[in-house]
């Protein structure tokens, strides 16, 4: 455990960043399985707009990397074409 007081702000710091990006996760996991039922029911292009908005803003906040953001969209925007 760290001693010094700009380690122990450093360590509060990092336990509320991996919180709040386990949190950011969690949404993008869930809207993704969101976007995986509305393709099956045909409806993914109503859903396609929620769903990028949602990985860019992670992208934009750092919680994933934007190039991972950008892959995935691009690959949920063909499904949502080819369907």
């Amino acid at each position: 455990m760290a001693n010094h007081p700009s380690a122990l702000k450093r360590a509060r710091q990092n336990e509320k960043a991996r919180l709040r990006n386990r949190a950011g996760k969690a949404v993008n996991r869930t809207i993704i399985r969101k976007f995986a039922t509305a393709l099956e029911a045909g409806e993914a292009q109503k859903v396609l707009p929620e769903v990028m908005a949602q990985l860019a803003g992670s992208a934009a906040k750092g919680v994933i990397p934007k190039k991972r953001a950008s892959r995935k969209i691009a690959r949920l925007s063909r499904a949502a074409a080819k369907a």
